[in-house]
């Protein structure tokens, strides 16, 4: 008789891509199936070290126990850098079956969504490490990963640690929006779409006087209106460039529903941090800022508000990458571990995605959507 743990693997397994085994083989993961019971058991054991938090050793210990591996930890490490592509087509093939709507308009921009997250490995004493990490889109191949520690100088979030290539774009959340790291993309003839940060970010008027947003944003007084403006980065006093650097900010207002949930957001926030909220932090939770460096003429504002919103779409995901990253051995001295690693915690904050969805559309009896059914909900709403 199946027992319940196992019926809910065979559930979990039914929500991958179709062609999850051959890829396998076709990846190099597997040349042939030693040490494995299946490749269901060989991934059961991956998931259970990259997101129950556990070593290697104790999850060869585990998958021993249950009948799954006949591997060592030391065994097991290298089977789980040889999966690094496998496990990154996974990632792959549950992002197209989410049916993630990409803006058409690259236009020679190669673009890559950016990250960075703090995990506490176990224990009351467990190091802390800051991990960036950047994917490609649309084939959300991890192209640079870099782990540090969480104290020391330098290491905290910001774009000036991730390498440049003239055509690259960065797609970045409002942590990164940072004088330096907007310098180092743009010395390396890249470009940044992120979310504005005022704070960190002060901007110039061509004179080369402080910019103050809420007027020119009050002029957008309907939802989804959309406007953009040209602007200046004053340099860092540390930067390489003397000249400022050319920007453009795009907005669009909120819905009212919208808006009143970011304000509640904000609110409470200030209510938990014991703070005084200013009006003006209140009434620009109403519309979305983004600062960009590519040109007007190879993406217009709403071009670039919709790549922005790529990003913002697979948020969730990312706050379950987030979650799950809390606790965790995580290999540091193998980067092709490493990046397996990342490939493993998205896997499983997709999987999970994926079975919300399916939770909330049916009953939950398992098994692949039946034919001509699709499945409900992008990654998030608007």
């Amino acid at each position: 008789m199946t027992s319940l743990p196992d019926e809910n693997w065979d559930y979990l397994l039914s929500l991958l891509p179709e062609d999850w085994e051959s890829l396998a083989k076709t990846t190099g993961a597997v040349r042939r199936l030693r040490g494995a019971k299946s490749l269901g058991s060989l991934l059961r054991v991956l998931l259970l070290h990259a997101g129950h938090g556990c070593s290697l050793r104790t999850a060869s210990v585990v998958g021993k126990a249950a009948g799954w591996i006949s591997m060592s930890d030391v065994a097991l490490h290298k089977r789980f850098a040889l999966c690094e592509a496998w496990l990154q087509q996974l990632c792959a093939g549950l992002f197209a079956q989410s049916r993630l709507q990409l803006p058409p308009a690259y236009r020679g921009l190669k673009l890559r969504l950016v990250d960075g997250t703090i995990i506490k490995e176990p224990g009351a004493t467990g190091s802390q490490w800051r991990v960036h990490y950047s994917l490609q889109v649309p084939d959300w191949h991890c192209d640079f990963f870099r782990l540090s520690p969480v104290k020391g100088s330098g290491n905290g979030e910001s774009l000036k640690h991730f390498e440049v290539a003239p055509g690259d774009c960065f797609l970045a959340d409002r942590g990164f929006s940072h004088l330096l790291g907007i310098e180092h993309v743009y010395r390396g003839g890249a470009h940044v779409i992120m979310r504005l940060n005022e704070q960190n970010t002060p901007l110039e008027d061509a004179q080369g006087r402080p910019v103050v947003l809420l007027p020119w944003l009050r002029k957008l007084k309907q939802p989804g209106a959309v406007a953009d403006v040209d602007l200046w980065v004053r340099p860092h006093k540390e930067a390489s460039l003397a000249q400022r650097v050319p920007v453009r900010l795009c907005a669009v207002r909120k819905s009212v529903e919208a808006a009143a949930l970011a304000q509640r957001k904000v609110q409470r926030r200030a209510q938990q941090d014991q703070t005084k909220l200013r009006a003006a932090t209140l009434e620009h939770t109403a519309w979305i800022v983004v600062l960009t460096t590519v040109p007007r003429d190879t993406l217009s504002d709403v071009e670039v508000l919709q790549w922005y919103r790529v990003r913002w779409q697979i948020e969730l995901a990312f706050k379950r990458l987030k979650s799950l990253g809390d606790v965790g051995h995580l290999p540091k001295s193998d980067e092709r571990s490493s990046r397996a690693w990342v490939y493993a915690k998205l896997l499983i904050a997709l999987l999970s995605e994926k079975m919300q969805r399916h939770a909330a559309a049916l009953s939950p009896w398992g098994g692949r959507w039946l034919e001509n059914e699709t499945p409900p909900q992008p990654l998030a709403r608007d």
